[in-house]
């Protein structure tokens, strides 16, 4: 066994939790359950690995099994890595019958024609998710098992999840090869990222507005009070107000948890107004700007702004339709609204 290889499962076992090894192995399949044995998952973490490293080399392990036992970490812990949401399209809609042995050929066919040093693996799981794991390399250096791009492809949707590494450039590569192999003619991304995979698919797939719908839905006057500590947090000192605001963002959010949303962009067409002596809108194009927002839970955060006196109540549609509109590419058109400066709205 290649020493690099050796290497590479050795870091892969050390990032698992020690609790977690051997049912991992296990998954792996690589190795025996009787060779599994002999390993004592009982010490520490660095002495496993050795063992585990030695038992690979005797049964001559290659790269592409050391790949999957990193596609199964990966799987296990997707919250390790950021996630971007890609929508493909076709101009028919004809649908037809997937084939995972051809949408492999395709798939690796278009990367390796076009980049020769680049080792790829696929995965499939009970969900109809397809896992891909693609290592980089260039025309004079081996692919960077280190640093690989993954792919999570749902066979009965358009919606690609995209882990990308480090090398940017290989992209537009990536995405053609995805929409050869699926029989889309394009694909775009939708501007949503998140290191939670699953929230992300509970916003494409719409699972999320099934849930807000039959969860709980209770007025917040029936529930319980809630501590005297809370209401520090609110600078509204009207007891009504407070209801009020507490009504809305609950007609809004709902009382259930959020999708764990990091980043969310969008584009805004706007006309303004401004003082005609300015002589600034001459031109009758609208104003266009780009939105974004971030922060490590997105749509948590947004619920709490009202309650916590940083913004009125209801919020403004282009804060509260972010879910809705993930799904229409976040390309918005407004034809009011305020920005600092000069201009006004009309």
């Amino acid at each position: 066994m290649d020493e690099t290889v050796a290497e590479y499962i050795r870091r892969t076992v050390l990032k698992i939790p020690r609790d977690e090894i051997k049912s991992m192995l296990q998954k792996w399949g690589f190795l025996s359950e009787a060779e599994l044995q002999t390993i004592n998952f009982h010490q520490i973490k660095d002495n496993i690995s050795q063992e585990v490293v030695q038992l690979c080399e005797e049964n001559s392990a290659d790269i592409k099994q050391a790949a999957v036992l990193d596609i199964i970490y990966n799987h296990i812990y997707p919250n390790k890595r950021m996630w971007s949401v890609y929508q493909m399209k076709k101009t028919g809609e004809e649908p037809e019958i997937f084939d995972f042995q051809s949408f492999k050929k395709k798939f690796k066919r278009r990367l390796l024609s076009a980049l020769e040093n680049v080792t790829i693996n696929f995965r499939e799981y009970e969900d109809n998710a397809i896992w891909i794991r693609i290592a980089w390399g260039t025309p004079y250096t081996k692919p960077n098992q280190y640093k690989p791009s993954y792919v999570v492809y749902h066979s009965q949707t358009p919606y690609v999840f995209i882990s990308a590494s480090v090398l940017k450039s290989n992209m537009p590569l990536l995405c053609q090869a995805l929409v050869i192999a699926s029989s889309y003619h394009d694909i775009q991304e939708m501007e949503l990222r998140s290191r939670s995979l699953n929230s992300l698919k509970d916003i494409v797939f719409k699972r999320y507005n099934q849930n807000f719908k039959t969860y709980c839905p209770r007025p917040p006057q029936e529930r319980n009070a809630e501590p005297e500590s809370a209401d520090l947090r609110i600078i509204h000192e009207n007891r009504s107000e407070k209801e009020r605001i507490e009504r809305v963002t609950w007609e809004i959010f709902g009382d259930g948890p959020q999708p764990q949303l990091e980043f969310a962009q969008y584009k805004l067409e706007t006309m303004f107004k401004s003082d005609p002596k300015m002589e600034v809108l001459d031109k009758k194009e609208p104003f266009r700007c780009l939105v974004k927002f971030s922060s490590p839970h997105l749509l948590e955060s947004l619920r709490s702004l009202a309650p916590a006196g940083l913004a009125d109540a209801p919020l403004s549609p282009l804060l509260t339709c972010i879910t809705q509109k993930a799904r229409n590419n976040f390309k918005i058109k407004e034809k009011r609204g305020f920005f600092p400066g000069s201009f006004v709205s009309p």
